[in-house]
């Protein structure tokens, strides 16, 4: 799971990662194109607030005066959108490939890891207990009103409903979390061969 951005090759990755997961596909050749992509990172505050995240993360990571002085720079950009979006999320947190889904409370507690390509919805609380907070694998989808919290570990692939109350792991991955408390099912891939 790599969760730091430590040089501009990450950075370009991370962004890229981002960009896709929120429906931004690399750029085409055409001007419709180039217009529509250009017009979409100008305009839409969730993009605008990945890059900003972003450039805080790697200049953050970063040793020496000068990126320091650029770290402080995002960072006052960063937060002042946080607080417009209603977003609480730290530097560090999230693995290439976030997408949040809308507006709305989001709060996630600076301690926590979460894998790539999380996707994330408005009114989620992922929080510690004792000074330990969850661990998230890759391809995790967290629904509306999801609340996490504690050392707990949830596996890739897992889906957590809307409003579940999760506070123990569930390290297996593909599995359905929903409830309060949560408990777990197996998620069920679709079998083609059904009408």
């Amino acid at each position: 799971m790599i969760i730091m951005i430590k040089s501009k090759k990450d950075l370009n990755y991370y962004l890229l990662e981002d960009r896709k997961a929120n429906g931004l596909l690399p750029l085409q050749k055409g001007l419709r194109h180039f217009i529509k992509y250009r017009i979409k990172l100008i305009a839409d505050k969730r993009i605008k607030f990945h890059t900003l995240l972003r450039k805080y993360e790697y200049f953050s990571n970063q040793r020496g005066i000068i990126p320091k002085i650029f770290a402080l720079y995002y960072y006052f950009q960063f937060k002042s959108l946080s607080y417009q979006l209603g977003f609480t999320i730290h530097k560090n947190c999230f693995g290439p490939g976030l997408c949040i889904k809308h507006y709305g409370a989001i709060v996630v507690n600076p301690h926590t890891k979460i894998g790539k390509n999380c996707t994330i919805h408005s009114g989620v609380n992922i929080g510690e207990t004792n000074g330990e907070a969850p661990v998230i694998g890759d391809n995790v989808y967290i629904g509306p009103g999801a609340k996490l919290f504690g050392p707990i570990v949830i596996g890739n692939n897992a889906k957590i409903g809307a409003n579940a109350v999760v506070n123990k792991s569930f390290p297996d991955e593909d599995l359905v979390i929903v409830g309060i408390p949560a408990i777990a099912k197996k998620n069920r891939k679709p079998n083609h061969d059904e009408s």
